[in-house]
């Protein structure tokens, strides 16, 4: 039997990347206090550490979040009574397998549409679930979720994951933007399937983020070695420490870099010289934990109804919501 179909779709250029790591550095340097944007770890180096990461017996979130949806996949595909996935920040499409295989087994699966930055990983995840799913029409995007859901197909019923607290990542008014602008792009009994970490015990959760293997650390440092490569930069990433701590007034981990001696810094593409002080602390990440009322709260505020809430042992959850009727003010 002969696989599915393949097309891509490209929203994101190499350019339009080195365009956005230039403005975030130029801004996240300046700023006070300073900043790097998460998006930057992610090189080669950076996905393999962050692969690595998932497997620790510290950072539950990842097999959390696994065996929720190998729990409940027929019943979310049942209640989402979806003929097309959509996954946001998709990587090597690795969760989707399990989501898709309850979809087909439930008679629905048409489509699948997985969403990501990196071309040549999407690519080869795609053509992989081509080849694995015959009749599947596969149709991925290259694009940035936070600047190209409206891109999305908008063909069939749609299922929307984003899974993995990515949206953790984004601060309040960033995630109210965001849900509000996916609620907008879909249609009526089009779904969302949400995975979100839950506050818990801080002493759990800051293990989460400075591990003893100290990969996360590895991890955090390689952002400087990224700026090195891209932006002919002069980071000695030794020099840095890795720092993760819980801001309670916030409910969100940071993962921070504090410097370890007063130094400057040159990125000679944007012809800068950045000093920083001896113990001087830069954001490289924030991690939001959730409520279940939080959640459902915010995604009912951007036109969202939860239909159920799966909560596994250690204190994941995968949400499913369906979009709202639109009101007549909301189509004018």
């Amino acid at each position: 039997m002969s696989g599915g179909t393949l097309s891509i779709d490209v929203h994101l250029t190499t350019d339009d990347l080195r365009s956005a790591l230039v403005e975030d550095v130029r801004n996240g340097l300046s700023a006070e206090p300073k900043w790097l944007a998460p998006v930057w770890f992610y090189d080669d180096r950076g996905s393999g550490l962050f692969d690595a990461i998932t497997r620790l017996p510290e950072y539950y979130l990842t097999r959390a979040e696994k065996r929720l949806l190998e729990a409940h996949s027929h019943e979310i595909a049942s209640l989402a009574s979806a003929d097309t996935l959509v996954e946001l920040g998709a990587g090597t499409c690795e969760k989707s397998r399990v989501l898709l295989d309850a979809m087909r087994e439930d008679g629905s699966l048409r489509r699948y549409v997985p969403l990501d930055v990196s071309d040549g990983t999407l690519w080869e995840a795609a053509n992989s679930i081509a080849k694995e799913y015959p009749g599947l029409t596969v149709h991925a995007v290259v694009g940035d979720f936070l600047r190209h859901v409206d891109r999305v197909p908008a063909e069939g019923r749609r299922m929307v994951a984003f899974l993995g607290s990515t949206i953790g990542n984004l601060d309040p008014a960033q995630r109210g933007v965001f849900l509000s602008e996916l609620s907008r792009v879909l249609s009526e009994g089009d779904s969302l399937l949400l995975g979100t970490d839950l506050v818990k015990d801080p002493r759990r959760l800051v293990a989460a983020y400075d591990d003893t293997a100290g990969l996360t650390a590895a991890f955090n440092r390689n952002v400087l070695l990224v700026l090195n490569h891209e932006l002919h930069a002069t980071f000695d990433a030794l020099l840095f420490d890795h720092v993760a701590v819980w801001v309670p007034d916030e409910n969100w981990i940071e993962m921070r870099l504090r410097s370890c001696e007063e130094q400057t810094v040159d990125i000679e593409d944007l012809e800068m010289h950045v000093r920083f002080a001896r113990d001087e602390e830069m954001r490289t990440e924030i991690s939001a934990k959730f409520t279940a009322q939080g959640v459902e709260s915010e995604l009912s505020a951007a036109g969202f109804e939860v239909q159920s809430m799966w909560e596994d042992e250690e204190g994941f959850l995968l949400t499913l919501a369906t979009r709202r009727a639109r009101l007549d003010t909301e189509l004018h």
